[in-house]
């Protein structure tokens, strides 16, 4: 298997990409066109259309295509029957994202208090498609993924204060082949294997990120939605609060869940990295 299918190139694109998005939304009411998103950063027109190829599979104007609130609107209109899917299969089966089947176990309130007491934390810091991870896993499962945007102390620092009372160990080796395992296709090492998380969170954050997990890639929802899929239609609030609080980005995908009116905003990691994820998604599917 080759470990190390993410590389600095691929980071740096990601970056770029990143880059053009929020010039994008920061000069949307003139609607900049393809060469001043690429003069944005510091490519040509054709060197920009190669960087989105290469990342998305797809050109600049097409990811920027999904991206657009008219794109969305037509999405959460599609959604009613992937609902009703989820409703008429049920919610306690695994979720499905590409070829993975995610699986997880929620903490007892005891292990809750505890926070994490006995437990041994291995993590990693590794580029993915999105951006610089961390990810930390136990051998009950994957406990958190989450995407750098300050720094990797305090990345880390705020995960060792939710898990106070658990041993973590760097393992950069073994983190960089499970990184590999969710990100990359078949040919890469991915796809077509389970994984497991083991989830700390209240009942109800538990049952909304179960929820979130029969959303399929491609897919974008209301936060209304997945109150209506939980049979607690008037908890809207509640939702939204318990997807801020995701421990596992991407593979809980809360990055699907947009507004009403179609804006793809509210993310713990960053509304321009949801973007960015959401349009690679459709991209792919």
């Amino acid at each position: 298997m080759n470990t190390s299918f993410f590389y600095p190139e691929q980071l740096a694109d990601y970056q770029r990409v990143e880059q053009a998005i929020r010039y994008l939304e920061e000069n949307f009411r003139h609607q900049p066109s393809l060469e001043e998103m690429a003069a944005s950063v510091h490519l040509s027109k054709y060197h920009f259309q190669r960087l989105f190829k290469r990342w998305a599979g797809v050109t600049p104007a097409q990811f920027l295509q999904f991206l657009t609130v008219e794109y969305a609107k037509e999405q959460l209109q599609a959604a009613e029957s992937v609902l009703n899917t989820a409703l008429a299969s049920g919610l306690s089966g695994p979720g499905r994202l590409h070829d993975l089947f995610v699986n997880f176990t929620a903490m007892t309130p005891g292990e809750f208090k505890q926070q994490g007491a006995g437990l041994e934390i291995a993590y990693g810091f590794h580029p993915t498609p999105f951006g610089e991870c961390l990810l930390a896993t136990t051998e009950r499962g994957i406990c958190a993924l989450r995407f750098v945007d300050d720094d990797r102390q305090v990345t880390l620092t705020a995960l060792q204060t939710e898990w106070s009372g658990a041993r973590f160990a760097a393992a950069p080796q073994e983190m960089a082949v499970l990184v590999t395992q969710l990100f990359a296709g078949e040919k890469d090492g991915g796809g077509k294997r389970p994984f497991h998380l083991l989830l700390r969170g209240t009942n109800f954050q538990v049952q909304v990120w179960q929820a979130l997990l029969h959303i399929p890639p491609g897919t974008m929802v209301t936060y209304q939605d997945v109150a209506n899929l939980l049979g607690k239609p008037t908890a809207t609030r509640a939702v939204a609060s318990a997807i801020a609080r995701n421990p596992v980005g991407y593979l809980i995908p809360c990055h699907r869940v947009i507004s009403k009116a179609g804006k793809m905003h509210q993310y713990r990691w960053g509304s321009t990295r949801k973007k960015a994820i959401l349009g690679w998604e459709a991209a792919q599917v």
